[in-house]
């Protein structure tokens, strides 16, 4: 049986820490039961702090489970958990929000099986055909969640600015899927500055599917990098320069219509 190899994603350290916000957003909650008019928020509350309390104890053996008959996604809960930071800011509860938003930053650090089923298939698989393909299938599994899953996008462009390898991977495959994800000058910058061919591609394929959205000055940069790397980064009869083709010959496009 094949196992994930390599670190946990799921530290010691970030399993304290889960626990000690699981405990805090658990006993608000149980308190708010004897003092609060507000039966949904105390339910949050009590419901989260019991996920954060289990996912301290079971690490990254968990990845979705059963909570009351519903399956509760670990991505689905960090969203959540971004949007009530998002409302209490807006109440003036600054407090609040602060401690909202690392309780899904801690949920959001917990959740990375894909990122850490491409570290895997990377690390494991030598370099070709099959390695791609599986890589690629990580990639798509990325992607549909980014379609049936609400994420933030201040996260998503961390992970592709600040992130592992995997994670600027699973970050530009998110942002392929969802258009509100996506941030031009960090795709741009990807293009310019990938960590592998991979990325490269992904990069690449990203800013082509934002081209329908880029003002001229943008089209102008997307096509002096895609230019100063052909025959550089990349040489003929490979897919990035397929790709770099198809790029091109849409900013022509663009700019000869403006």
């Amino acid at each position: 049986m094949d196992r994930r190899s390599g670190s946990s994603p799921f530290t010691p350290v970030l399993r304290v820490l889960t626990g000690l916000l699981g405990a805090a957003s658990f006993g608000t909650g149980v308190f708010a039961v004897f003092v609060s008019q507000n039966g949904t928020g105390t339910g949050v509350l009590l419901g989260f702090g019991g996920v954060l309390l289990v996912l301290a104890l079971l690490g990254n053996r968990v990845e979705s489970f059963e909570i009351g008959g519903a399956k509760l996604r670990l991505r689905a809960a960090a969203a959540e958990r971004f949007a009530l930071a998002e409302e209490s800011e807006r109440q003036g509860d600054s407090t609040t929000a602060g401690r909202l938003r690392a309780e899904a930053q801690a949920l959001l650090d917990a959740a990375g099986p894909i990122a850490a089923d491409y570290r895997h298939v990377r690390g494991s698989m030598r370099s070709g055909r099959e390695r791609t393909r599986a890589m690629g299938e990580v990639v798509s599994r990325a992607r549909h969640l980014s379609e049936e899953q609400t994420f933030e996008p201040a996260e998503v462009l961390r992970w592709l600015r600040e992130g592992s390898d995997e994670e600027r991977v699973t970050a530009l495959a998110m942002m392929q899927a969802s258009r509100e994800l996506r941030n031009f000058e960090a795709a741009l910058e990807a293009v310019e500055h990938a960590h592998s061919p991979f990325e490269h591609y992904h990069a690449m394929l990203l800013t082509e599917q934002m081209i329908d959205d880029l003002d001229e000055a943008q089209l102008r940069r997307l096509a002096e990098a895609i230019r100063s790397q052909r025959g550089f980064r990349f040489r003929r009869d490979t897919d990035r320069w397929r790709l770099s083709e198809d790029i091109l010959r849409r900013v022509d496009e663009r700019s000869g219509h403006r």
